[in-house]
Order: C-alpha cells, then sequence, then structure tokens
C-alpha cells in the first residue's frame, strides 16, 4: 500500500496496512536539510518543490503538506544584490526594501518606509471597500509570504488570483508522483482578519465592534473559498485550513463560536461540495473546543498539541470525536527538539502510535512543525517504527 492510499482510508476512517506517517516540516528546516539557499527557498516555486519532495522521501512521509503558495515568476530579477553569510543572507530589493534571510528561521523583510502603516486600521476601514488591502505589507507579508502581489487581474484580496499561486503545488504533484498523498492550505477567514488589523487590534475590533468585524469576515471568507476552491481544483487529497489563532488564550469559547465556527463553515462546505476532503490547524489549547471544531464541518483535526504547549489529550479526542473525526499531530514538538537519544524519540511515537492506532483515524505527526534545528535522524526513525508497532494487518 502506498502513501496516497494509507493516508485516504485513514481521512475515512477506515484501517490501512499501518499508521501513516506524515509531519509539517518548518521553512527553516528545508533551509538547514537541503542544501538550497533560504532565499532560492522561499522566492522560487521550483526550488521550494524540490526540498518538499527531497525530504518527503528522506524520511518516507506518507504525505507532503504544501503550505507555500507559489512565486511570481522570476521576482529576484528585483533585487539589486543578495549578501550571504553564515547565518543566513539578505536579499536588496529595487524599491529600497530588503529582506533578511536566515538559515534557521523564518525570512524578516523590512519595508523601504517603515513609517508606513503596515497593517489595516480597523476603526476607518470599509468592509465594503477592501480594494486596497494588498497595499498593507503586514497583511501580504505574513498571509501571502511575499511582500508585492504582481500578476493580479484586479487589485484587492477577493479578486482572482494568478497563476503562480498554484505553481508550487502543480510542481509538488508532479515531482512526488502518484503514490505521495498531496495536501495543500488555505487560511481560515479568521487568520485573514487577524493579519489584516494585527492580533491586538483584531481581537480588540472583536468586542469594540463586533458588526465590523462580522462584516469583514463575510468579505474574507471569500477569500479563503477562492483559494481554496482553486487547490482542490489542482486534485489534491486534503486541504488544510490554517486556522492558528483561534485557540485558547487567543478565544474564548463564545468568541470562537461567533467568529470562527460559520467562517470556517462556510470554506469547509465549498470544499466537500468541490469533493474534496478538510481538516483544520490550530494551534495551542484546544481541549475545550473540539466540539466546535467539528460544528465548522471539518472532517479532521491537525496538532493537538499536548502538555505543556496546549492541552490536546488524544485518548479523550479519539474517546469523543473519533468516530467522526480523524486526528493528525500530537508528539511534542518542542520536546522532540531536546531529544539526545533514539529511545526518547521511539517512546514519543511510541505513544502517540499505541493510543492513535485503534479504530483507524489517526496519522502519526509532530503536534506543529518540526523546528529548523531537528536533526533528520529523528524523522528517519517514525516510518520504520509505524512499520514495527502501528501495523493493522
Amino acid at each position: 500500500m502506498n502513501g496516497k492510499e494509507r493516508i485516504a482510508l485513514t481521512m475515512q476512517h477506515q484501517a490501512p496496512d499501518r499508521v501513516p506517517v506524515m509531519c509539517q516540516l518548518s521553512f527553516g528546516h528545508y533551509c538547514l536539510n537541503t542544501g538550497l539557499a533560504p532565499h532560492e527557498l522561499w522566492y522560487t516555486s521550483e526550488a521550494m518543490a524540490e526540498a518538499m519532495v527531497m525530504l518527503q522521501r528522506r524520511y518516507n512521509f506518507d504525505g507532503i503538506l504544501v503550505n507555500s503558495p507559489g512565486r511570481p515568476v522570476d521576482i529576484l530579477k528585483n533585487a539589486i544584490s543578495i549578501d550571504r553569510d553564515p547565518t543566513g543572507g539578505t536579499v536588496h530589493w529595487k524599491n529600497g526594501s530588503s529582506t533578511f534571510m536566515p538559515w534557521d528561521d523564518m525570512p524578516h523583510f523590512i519595508p523601504a518606509d517603515e513609517s508606513k502603516a503596515q497593517r489595516a486600521n480597523f476603526a476607518t476601514i470599509d468592509p465594503d471597500h477592501l480594494e486596497a488591502v494588498d497595499d498593507y505589507i503586514g497583511y501580504v507579508w505574513n498571509t501571502y509570504h511575499i511582500q508585492v502581489l504582481p500578476g493580479k487581474i484586479n487589485r484587492g484580496p477577493l479578486d482572482e488570483l494568478p497563476d503562480y499561486f498554484l505553481d508550487t503545488l502543480k510542481l509538488v504533484k508532479t515531482k512526488a508522483g502518484t503514490n505521495v498523498s498531496i495536501h495543500a492550505e488555505v487560511f481560515s477567514p479568521f487568520t485573514h482578519f487577524m493579519e489584516l488589523f494585527g492580533y491586538q487590534d483584531a481581537l480588540i475590533g472583536l468586542v469594540t465592534d463586533p458588526y465590523k468585524a462580522h462584516a469583514l469576515l463575510d468579505r474574507l471568507t471569500e477569500a479563503s473559498i477562492a483559494f481554496a476552491l482553486a487547490e482542490v481544483s489542482c486534485g489534491i487529497d486534503a486541504l488544510l485550513i490554517s486556522s492558528a489563532f483561534a485557540g485558547a488564550p487567543f478565544l474564548s469559547r463564545k468568541l470562537y463560536t461567533e467568529f470562527v465556527v460559520p467562517y470556517e463553515k462556510r470554506v469547509t462546505e465549498a470544499v466537500k461540495g468541490a469533493g474534496g476532503i478538510v481538516y483544520t490547524h490550530t494551534c495551542g489549547r484546544i481541549g475545550d473546543r473540539l466540539d466546535l471544531m467539528e460544528a465548522t464541518g471539518t472532517q479532521g483535526i491537525d496538532t493537538l498539541d499536548p502538555p505543556p504547549l496546549g492541552n490536546g489529550d488524544l485518548a479523550v479526542a479519539k474517546r469523543d470525536f473519533g468516530e467522526r473525526l480523524f486526528f493528525k499531530g500530537n508528539m511534542n514538538s518542542v520536546a522532540i527538539l531536546d531529544y539526545k537519544t533514539k529511545q526518547e524519540v521511539i517512546a514519543e511515537a511510541t505513544n502517540r502510535i499505541q493510543i492513535g492506532k485503534p479504530g483507524a483515524g489517526y496519522i502519526l505527526s509532530t503536534a506543529c512543525s518540526v523546528a529548523p534545528r531537528v536533526e533528520p535522524w529523528k524523522l528517519e526513525l517514525l516510518t520504520p517504527l509505524a512499520e514495527e508497532i502501528g501495523r493493522y494487518t
């Protein structure tokens, strides 16, 4: 049985030959372990796709999460110079901005004019006129991962996405072949909302003007759906909704019910209506809202951060929701970074397999992204362990 078949059965709550293995890798982990420079990975679809497939094969993962949109072709032609040093490098752009690109972290963008507003103003923005939100570097950088969006037919996040946004996904599908489960990612409406205003101002806006917050989320949901349907049209095996800022203590159950559930439900309904499978990534403390996450219509839960990172209890989640939701994650991402011996890694993974395996519906994974400096030998242990103790047949 190959990885594509293995994960497909798992997501349908059917028993494959063994527990599948699929971890999300951080950008820094790709930089440190592929031989590709940070600026190549970040600014070219080809390099990012090559890195994703390279490490999937090295770790023998059953699937790949393509969580990086494609990049504009030849965007590096807009660079004046690229300085390199042992810490990474800096891309200097023709418009006066620059991007510091460390080997072990996400890039840091420095705009040419740092006095210019980087995010929208909640008090003055008009929900019916979001044409100019692409001018806010804080929103564009954190959501789309590049500082400009050339090639868009019109302006604004609700317009048609340029073709290059799917390039990395298409390249991964081609390079990985037909035996690997390919998943894509879309940001939730609430994530768009948080990035548009900045986390503090966005949260304050929920309380001070909930009517406007709802109007904005209604419009931003259209962007999430458009991107999701574009990815589904590429023939992906599953779509991950990244809803990173919707756990406690960011949001109470009440606020989650009001500002997350109805909008994510629209995204999941659109994906399922197009024949796709959809699951949700939320970091931190989500043990008190698994029922609310299920109410969004999602078919699976990703991360389940264990204590002290969160309060995800895999055994409880399987007991209460395992017949309806599949689960991915629950391995302590920070502890894995700290482990020094094979025995520690194997013990961590063994515990999750023993809990997650019964009744199927579990994918072995770190709770969140694999940290940049997690040594590759630790990840190389996971699939052989699943082969040994995670078999159903």
